[in-house]
């Protein structure tokens, strides 16, 4: 039923596409407040992992992204569908924020304590070549390391992501309460944490390179 609704509707696409860009912003937030970590760094403890949660979520960038994510959202009227006057713009951006800090603290505390697997990821490097880098980076979305050192499917990402698009129906309007829309945050969630991982894996490249370039002149 679900599906005929959101599939008769003239303005299904916008929503999905609301989505998928709400969720993007969300996976760099996570990548960017958090640098990252050197293969040979010992395993986080409980205490720690709280420490990283809370590191990576208050910082300006998680404002940063969520009223960029209520921009979008509000501008192409897409999911959450709070309204279409400009009074609805604190809404989405309270919930774009409510997004970020649980899919941190679902992913990378509470299930990463409870699962023993390190929430931190493990840049490869540029003494490895450019897409054995591309592959790890994204594969991280769903293959991390567990505190033991092994590595293990990334259950606290991918299980953290799905609870936190099960919560966002706490808070979303009704209209956006659908089956359909969870799973779709679900999905975009991990596929762009992935992504959003090729960030601190290149960044200090890039750094690197524009030092070295103006430092010539």
């Amino acid at each position: 039923m679900v599906l005929d609704v959101v599939g008769s509707n003239p303005t299904s696409r916008p929503k999905n596409k609301g989505i998928r860009v709400r969720l993007w912003w969300v996976a760099i937030a996570m990548a960017v407040a958090g640098a990252a970590q050197d293969p040979a760094e010992p395993p986080l403890t409980t205490s720690q992992k709280w420490d990283h949660f809370k590191e990576e979520t208050a910082t300006p960038f998680t404002l940063g992204a969520g009223a960029f994510n209520a921009i979008i959202s509000q501008a192409t009227r897409s999911t959450p569908l709070y309204g279409r006057t400009w009074s609805a713009y604190p809404k989405r951006f309270g919930a774009s924020v409510g997004d970020i800090v649980s899919q941190n603290f679902f992913g990378d505390f509470m299930l990463a304590s409870a699962l023993h697997e390190d929430p931190r990821y493990f840049r490869m490097g540029p003494t490895h070549k450019l897409w054995p880098r591309v592959g790890h980076a994204i594969g991280h979305a769903i293959i991390t390391r567990t505190d033991s050192g092994s590595t293990t499917f990334n259950w606290s990402n991918v299980v953290g992501t799905g609870m936190s698009a099960g919560l966002s129906n706490a808070y979303y309007p009704a209209a956006s309460q659908t089956a359909l829309a969870a799973g779709s945050n679900w999905g975009t969630s991990v596929a762009g944490s992935g992504l959003a991982n090729l960030m601190p894996e290149f960044w200090p490249d890039f750094k690197g390179w524009m030092k070295r370039r103006f430092s010539k002149h």
